[in-house]
């Protein structure tokens, strides 16, 4: 079977939980056919789909698929520094209290 390159984390499609399958393994046959980005396999591509494998279902309207990897998880966006809002420069001086 194919070993992975990098790390990469699906959803099982079972108990819908996040899976990290970690670069240098090989992770299970129905995991892998998850795993469908060429630069996550050593061999730059996706091993090919077995007898065992079955395609995924089609989600139902609303739903969100199974079939969802990344190659990590999302984090928050941090504002770029360069485009933070600007606030308005004072123009008269401050009053003496």
């Amino acid at each position: 079977m194919a070993r992975l390159a990098s790390t990469v984390y699906v959803r099982d499609p079972e108990t819908h939980q996040w899976v990290t399958c970690d670069a240098g393994t090989e992770p299970e046959q129905r995991l892998a056919a998850l795993i469908l980005t060429p630069s996550a396999w050593e061999e730059g591509r996706p091993p090919e789909a077995g007898p065992d494998t079955a395609p995924a279902a089609p989600a139902a309207v609303g739903e969100s698929p199974d079939r969802h990897e990344t190659t990590a998880p999302e984090a928050a966006a941090e504002p770029d520094p360069e485009k933070k809002p600007r606030t308005p420069r004072r123009t008269t001086p401050k009053a003496d209290e």
